[in-house]
């Protein structure tokens, strides 16, 4: 795997990646989950012109998109918006990869962390997160940004299903996610 900032040429690819990636969901009663629309062309393209946009892709001649990662700072630290990988590159360390230099990134503007909001009991979420060195955040630990996008989601009726905001300092970040295996 190969992992680049994203073109514009790539960007409906991340919507076809998103929406493959929400079919597993279905299986955990998350029907919602599975059929929310991905982000917008428009959205997708803002974090790209802010250098905040990665892919993972598959070495050689067709270099097609298997993963993605966006980012946007957040209270001092780098908030991963949204990670996704296709279920066909999965459990291969696309995602760890994606988070390494999403922490990369973190280091060289200067910030503290990665954070991010993920589903509780979702095996491929907040436990994964986990297993790579992020910790659940308490409330009394919420940034106001934290908070703020922990209300969005509610709004958008995301807490139907336990959420937990996560951590992990960006120092640590970088040899926690290099060393472990995905599993």
């Amino acid at each position: 795997m190969r992992i680049r900032p994203a073109a514009p040429g790539d960007l409906p690819l991340l919507q076809d990646i998103e929406r493959a990636a929400g079919v597993p969901f279905r299986d955990l009663g998350m029907r919602d989950v599975a059929d929310d629309a991905p982000p917008a062309l428009e959205t997708l393209e803002r974090y790209r012109r802010a250098q905040r946009c990665w892919v993972a892709e598959k070495e050689g001649p067709e270099g097609r998109p298997v993963a993605y990662l966006i980012a946007e700072p957040v209270d001092g630290a780098l908030h991963v918006e949204q990670v996704s990988v296709h279920p066909a590159a999965a459990r291969r360390g696309v995602g760890r990869a994606l988070l390494a230099r999403a922490a990369d990134r973190a280091r060289a503007e200067g910030l503290t962390a990665l954070t991010l909001t993920t589903f509780a009991e979702v095996p491929w979420n907040a436990p994964y997160y986990a297993r790579l060195g992020f910790r659940t955040l308490a409330g009394a630990e919420l940034t106001p940004g934290l908070r703020r996008i922990r209300a969005e989601e509610a709004a958008h009726g995301l807490d139907r299903w336990p959420r937990v905001c996560m951590r992990v300092d960006v120092p640590r970040a970088g040899e926690i996610l290099a060393g472990l295996p995905d599993r």
